[in-house]
C-alpha cells in the first residue's frame, strides 16, 4: 500500500495537550466533557477549533494550529485554556493534567459517543476501559518523506529523557505503583501503541500498514498509536512520549525539546550524517528504566551497552541544542528543561504532596489543580 507523506516545507509546530476535568467538591474526575464541548460551540453549531473530544468523557483536549515556534505554540494553548476555564469555572469543574488521577476508578469513567472509541473499547476489552491516562503530543514538520524514519529511529536514542523529564504517573487507583510514569506500561498495551519498528525505508512502513490492513489489526493511520509515529497527512513527526504535563511552562519546555531534537536531526542528515541508533532491545529496555526510576534512571547510551544517569545525559544533550535553540527562537524555552530536575518532576512533586499529607491523595489532586492554575 501506498502511503503518501507530505511534506512541511518548514518545521512548523503543533502541539496537543489532553486536559483531566475534575470535580471541584470531591476532586475526583466528572464525564461532564459534553456540557463543556457543547458551551464551546460557535453560533453555527460547529465544535471549537481547537478544543476537541477525547476516548473519555472526563478529558477535553486542547490543540494548536499550525505554528513557527514554541512561543507561539504556547500562546496558542494558553488562549484555548482560558476559554475552557470561562465554561468550567462556573460549572464547578477544575482541570488537571497529569499521566494518571492519583485516585479515580476507571471502572466509574464514561466512554465517548463516537463509532471509532466503541470499536476500539470493543477490541481491547479490559485493557482499552482501563486507559485512564492523559498525554501530551508535539508534531514537528519535516520536510523530505526520505527523512522521516531516520529521525524517528534516532529520537528513540532521547526517549527516556522525554519520559523521566514528564513523568507524571506514579499513582494508579488509590496506590503508589513504585512507577515514575505508570502511564507508559499502561498505553502500551493497546494493540499497535508503544515502541515503533525500526524501519531502515518508507517502503518497509508501507508493507506494515498493508499488512496491518489486509489482516485487519487496523483500519486506517490513525490506529498505529506508536509512542513516536509519522503523521503523514500533516507532514510531520509526532512525539507522544510524555505523561500528561501539569504546567504550561514545563509544557512549554517540553515542547522545544522536542523540537530542537527533531531540527537538530534533520540539520544533520543534510549534512551527510548517519544518524546513530539504538538496538531495539536497548530502546525497550530505556523506556522501562525511565517509566520505573524517572530522573533517576541509569539509561544505556549505545550499542555497547554504556550508562548514564539521564540527568547527567541530558545536561550535554541540551547543551548540544543550544545553537539549534538560538536558531529557532526558543533558547530560554529549551534552557528552562534543566529546571524541571531542579524543582522536581511531576511524579516526585506529587509524592512529596502525598508524604506531607499523610497519604492523603485528594492532597495531590489539589497541588495539580494548582499548579495547573498558576498558568496564565
Amino acid at each position: 500500500m501506498r502511503v503518501d507523506f507530505t511534506p512541511s516545507p518548514r518545521p512548523t509546530l503543533g502541539v496537543e495537550w489532553e486536559l483531566a476535568l475534575v470535580d471541584r467538591t470531591s476532586r475526583d474526575l466528572t464525564s461532564r466533557a459534553g456540557t463543556v464541548l457543547d458551551a464551546l460551540r460557535g453560533d453555527d453549531g460547529r465544535e471549537h477549533p481547537r478544543i476537541h473530544k477525547e476516548l473519555l468523557r472526563n478529558t477535553v483536549e486542547v490543540v494548536t494550529g499550525i505554528c513557527d515556534t514554541v512561543a507561539e505554540a504556547a500562546a496558542d494553548l494558553s488562549g484555548s485554556l482560558a476559554q475552557v476555564r470561562r465554561v468550567t469555572d462556573p460549572l464547578g469543574i477544575e482541570l488537571m493534567s497529569a499521566g494518571t488521577h492519583p485516585f479515580a476508578r476507571w471502572s466509574a469513567q464514561q466512554v465517548t459517543d463516537n463509532p471509532r472509541y466503541a470499536e476500539l473499547i470493543e477490541r481491547t476489552q479490559w485493557w482499552g476501559r482501563q486507559m485512564l491516562i492523559w498525554g501530551v503530543h508535539v508534531h514537528v514538520g519535516v520536510d523530505s518523506v526520505h527523512k522521516v524514519l531516520p529521525i524517528l529511529n534516532t529520537m528513540l536514542n532521547t526517549y527516556p529523557h522525554l519520559q523521566a523529564l514528564s513523568a507524571s504517573s506514579p499513582y494508579w487507583t488509590g496506590t503508589d505503583t513504585g512507577y515514575a510514569s505508570n502511564r507508559a506500561l499502561m498505553f502500551q498495551q493497546l494493540p499497535t501503541a508503544g515502541l515503533p519498528f525500526q524501519f531502515g525505508s518508507w517502503a518497509e512502513f508501507e508493507s506494515y500498514i498493508d499488512d496491518m490492513l489486509v489482516t485487519g489489526v487496523i483500519d486506517g493511520l490513525s490506529d498505529v498509536r506508536w509512542d513516536v509515529r509519522p503523521s503523514p497527512a500533516l507532514g510531520t513527526l509526532e512525539t507522544r512520549v510524555c505523561d500528561g504535563v501539569p504546567t504550561l511552562r514545563e509544557l512549554t519546555a517540553l515542547t522545544a525539546l522536542v523540537h530542537c531534537l527533531v531540527v537538530d536531526l534533520d540539520t544533520r542528515l543534510e549534512a551527510g550524517e548517519e544518524l546513530p541508533t539504538l538496538p531495539p532491545w536497548h530502546v525497550q529496555e530505556n523506556k522501562w528504566r525511565s517509566a520505573r526510576y524517572g530522573l533517576d534512571a541509569e539509561v544505556i547510551l549505545d550499542a555497547a551497552g554504556r550508562e548514564r544517569l539521564v540527568t547527567d545525559d541530558l545536561a550535554d544533550v541540551l547543551e548540544r541544542l543550544a545553537p539549534v535553540a538560538r536558531r529557532l527562537g526558543c533558547a530560554d524555552e529549551l534552557a528552562s528543561v534543566a529546571d524541571i530536575p531542579r524543582r522536581g518532576a511531576s511524579y516526585q512533586r506529587q509524592r512529596a504532596v502525598a508524604e506531607a499529607a499523610g497519604g492523603d491523595l485528594v492532597a495531590v489532586v489539589d497541588s495539580l489543580v494548582a499548579e495547573l492554575r498558576e498558568t496564565p
